[in-house]
């Protein structure tokens, strides 16, 4: 029986080798890799290619609705299954968004997260109850799609150069224009595309391939 690749993704050291050390008493399943940040977990991921990442939301240097946006972005043929503690639809709305195949909460037994992993491996979704009451008790929680929204070209070089960690008057130098209208670029990017920080605008050139 060939068995299902997984990594683990989790800030909490003790957390990572307690799942391992469960998910070892599985047959089916073979831990091949483990993260504890979203930017670990995409570069592990991308040298690896687990059939299945089992990824927490909440973690340093790269949160996991980033890290699976990246993912899914770049390699759509790892399924993502979110395994945290957030029952909060924002939080599952947002892991869908970015192109999580589920959502578990951490509590779950052992042979419930084990269904998870079947199911997202063979192209299904999973959601373990109490989120799927949190996700579908709200007949709007269906909104799941954000509007397209067109960027002007000078608003994607722009875009591209934040991508690449240049500062205003950088790539003021490198546009040959002002650093108060990169600054006024920069703000109607944000709110064009509803980005709060300048990491949600790096995320979003990188899953778009802007550059």
């Amino acid at each position: 029986m060939t068995k299902i690749r997984i990594m683990l993704v989790d800030d909490h050291q003790m957390v990572l080798d307690g799942f391992s050390a469960r998910f070892h008493l599985e047959e089916s399943i073979d831990v091949v890799a483990k993260a504890n940040n979203g930017l670990d977990a995409y570069r592990i991921a991308a040298e690896k290619r687990p059939d299945v990442v089992l990824m927490d939301i909440s973690m340093p240097a790269l949160n996991g609705v980033e890290a699976t946006a990246m993912l899914n972005r770049n390699y759509p043929d790892i399924r993502i299954l979110m395994l945290s503690m957030h029952d909060n639809r924002e939080y599952i709305k947002s892991a869908i968004n970015a192109g999580a195949s589920g959502y578990v909460l951490k509590e779950v037994p052992l042979d419930e997260m084990v269904e998870a992993i079947h199911s997202v491996h063979r192209g299904a979704s999973y959601f373990c109850r109490t989120s799927s009451n949190t996700l579908f008790s709200n007949p709007n929680a269906f909104d799941f799609c954000e509007p397209k929204v067109e960027i002007s070209q000078r608003e994607k070089a722009v875009l591209a150069l934040v991508a690449k960690g240049l500062s205003s008057k950088e790539m003021a130098k490198e546009l040959q224009i002002s650093a108060r209208t990169i600054d006024a670029h920069r703000r109607n990017i944000k709110q064009k595309l509803q980005l709060k920080t300048t990491a949600e605008m790096i995320t979003y050139a990188l899953n778009n391939k802007i550059s």
